[in-house]
Order: structure tokens, then sequence, then C-alpha cells
């Protein structure tokens, strides 16, 4: 009985134990997670949902420790998702053409609750952001599964060829930042086999019109160049122009952080 007694605590205990250097398992797919820098493993903290670009990984966000230092500094920790063999199954894609994206948005939920069931996570102050096919990912969710997050921060990425017919509420803010001579995935998108990255303005006019917002202010950030619109309920559409390509710098996470913050989206 000690013997059956002690097996089954080392079972529970690997089940559990999961974080930045371990898979904590959901179904036929996992996540990492890291929870900030001296943590005290019981205040509950929100956290960035990460989504990889195209061939990435979980396992690589997680070495990626600048990024875990900018969620840190604002109190956050990171939720690393990982798509099926490196991509998502997104909606109008080239290998995902007919898919709805039913079967990433179970996944996101599933991540979610077993994050909470596993570390102190508060899941009213979650982010989603990602790059370039993460960040079509974040805008997928904006869009289908608002209720998810506190807030999106997508980064290179938008919709595959055109918006979806409509968007679920409730009406989120919206921080979008991208590359001004991204080539991989151009403002204006590009055809990829039968398909095409679509317009980040489309997406941007889109929810523009579903969430109400109204006119644009613009405003400079060090080098990003934003344009920024508000609605009724004090949410915020704001898009952020860099100099240069399909590239990533945390430092503009942390933008978008500070601007979800601003707002009230994020305590």
């Amino acid at each position: 009985m000690r013997i059956l007694t002690a097996l089954f605590i080392l079972f529970a205990t690997q089940s559990l134990a999961c974080g930045a250097d371990t898979d904590c398992p959901i179904g036929d797919r996992f996540y990492r997670i890291s929870m900030p820098q001296g943590h005290d493993g019981v205040t509950p903290v929100g956290a960035v949902v990460w989504s990889h670009g195209f061939r990435g990984s979980a396992a690589g966000v997680m070495r990626n420790k600048s990024l875990l230092r900018r969620a840190a500094a604002e109190g956050l920790a990171v939720i690393a998702v990982q798509g099926v063999g490196g991509g998502w199954n997104l909606p109008r894609g080239p290998r995902t053409y007919d898919s709805t994206g039913a079967a990433e948005y179970a996944y996101y939920e599933a991540v979610i609750a077993d994050a909470a069931s596993r570390f102190p996570i508060d899941t009213s102050q979650l982010v989603a952001s990602g790059f370039s096919a993460g960040g079509m990912m974040v805008w997928y969710l904006a869009c289908k599964r608002p209720g998810l997050f506190a807030g999106f921060v997508p980064y290179a990425g938008t919709y595959w060829e055109v918006p979806p017919d409509r968007c679920a509420a409730p009406i989120k803010s919206i921080v979008h930042i991208h590359g001004d001579a991204d080539r991989t995935v151009p403002l204006k998108g590009r055809q990829i086999r039968e398909t095409k990255q679509g317009e980040v303005q489309a997406a941007l006019d889109h929810y523009a019109a579903h969430g109400g917002f109204g006119a644009a202010t613009d405003f400079t950030e060090g080098k990003l160049r934003c344009s920024e619109k508000t609605n009724g309920a004090g949410n915020v559409l704001t898009f952020c122009l860099f100099p240069g390509g399909h590239s990533f710098r945390t430092e503009y996470l942390g933008f978008g952080l500070k601007q979800l913050k601003a707002v009230g989206a994020l305590r």
C-alpha cells in the first residue's frame, strides 16, 4: 500500500510539473508557462498568451528571455501556446482554407482553463499577443473569442483574404503593431497558393465598424507612428507602424501592454 501511495504521489507531482522548461499537456497538444521572476506562487497574476510565428514553438518562446522580462515588468506571466506542427489552423489559410478555426478556439479555451487550475492565473487579466502567423491567430481570437481576454496585441499578422463575416461581443481594445516595410506579411497582403494574406487596413476598418470606434488621433511613441480610435465604452483600436520589416522587438509588446493599462483593460 505504501508503495502504491508513493507511486500515486510521484505520478501526481510529475503531472503537475510543467512550466517554462517542461510541456503542460492538453490532450494531444501542450503549452508552456513562465511566471514572473520572484513570484510568490500564491498571488494571482495576469498573463500574456503568446502565439508563435510559423514553424515556431512554445519552447522557443520560453527561450526569449527579453519577452519574459518584458511581461514580468508589467506583472504578467507568459503562456506560450503551441500550434500543430508549428502552424495554426487559420480560416482561409493556404493549408487550412476550409477551417472554421473551431479547433484552435477550443484549444485556447482549454489552455486557459488548465493554466488557471495549475497556477495562480487571473483569467480576467489575459492579453492575447503573437507575431506573424501568431499575430494572425490573435486577430481571429479578438473577433471570435473576445471574452477570453482583457485585450489584444497582434504583431505583424492579420486575417487571411478578408475579415470574418461578423465578430462576437464584447468589444475589446486592440493594439496592432507592424513594420512599414514588411515583405513577409505586407500591409497590403500577398498571394500564397490559392489564398491571399489580408490587408491590415481591412481588419482595422472591420473592427472599427464592429466596435463603434470614432475618428483617429495620431501620435508617436519613440519609433512608433500610431493612429488611435476610441469608442463610447473607452476601448481603443490602435494601429502603430515602426520603420522596418518582418521583425519583433519586445519593447513594442511593452508599449502595447501599457496602452491596455492606460485604458483600464489591464490593472
